[in-house]
């Protein structure tokens, strides 16, 4: 699943007009670098969630045949439903099975195909070095456990592996998923793994200006 139905304040006025997963990065929008990423996986099935100017990246990305993906868009209206509530709506779509999420608007050279979840795991994150805008990071990694605090602090880099268990309880609508993640991780349940090679986060104007 790859997660574009946010408004993108912050790159405001870029995005007024323009959904941000299809700002342009060195010629190419934002979003098609993931879909291409997953078509050398082997991926052939990609959820993308709708809200902001969604069917913009309809229009623009189709069925996905160009990428040997088969698409589908879970449209979230007006408003988006924040992380937690969009993978939830998405759910019939992603299937039983742990599913990757991914965040349209990181740009980055790590492969997803390095992404392992042990089985005792609801969720395996993907944590980066804090970047200089996020400097006291989201969380501390401890044997392989993702935990509040006790180690090191990391940040989450938008990019996880799932299992649907995780949103064992959830009703549809708007929720966070951090609330998620702290059950997991109180249980012993969330796990993570550090990449240290090229991340951005584009979440400003000035960083894809630095991206360009």
């Amino acid at each position: 699943m790859v997660l574009a139905a946010g408004r993108g304040e912050r790159m405001r006025p870029l995005t007024d007009q323009v959904p941000k997963p299809l700002l342009p990065v060195r010629g190419k929008p934002l979003i098609v670098y993931h879909l291409e990423k997953l078509a050398r996986l082997g991926v052939r099935h990609a959820v993308i969630n709708l809200a902001w100017h969604g069917e913009q990246i309809r229009a623009a990305l189709g069925d996905g045949a160009r990428w040997q993906l088969q698409i589908h868009y879970s449209d979230e209206g007006g408003e988006a439903l924040e992380t937690g509530g969009g993978i939830f709506q998405a759910l019939p779509w992603l299937g039983p099975e742990p599913f990757l999420v991914v965040n349209a608007d990181v740009f980055t050279e790590f492969d997803f195909g390095a992404l392992q979840i042990a089985p005792e795991a609801l969720a395996q994150l993907l944590l980066v070095a804090n970047p200089m805008h996020h400097p006291q990071g989201d969380f501390a990694l401890v044997d392989g456990r993702v935990q509040q605090q006790g180690g090191a602090r990391w940040t989450y880099a938008g990019i996880g592996l799932y299992r649907p268990e995780l949103f064992a309880g959830c009703n549809p609508g708007r929720f966070p998923l951090l609330p998620l993640l702290r059950r997991a991780m109180a249980a012993g349940r969330l796990h993570g793994q550090v990449f240290e090679g090229a991340w951005n986060d584009v979440g400003s104007i000035e960083r894809l200006a630095a991206l360009q």
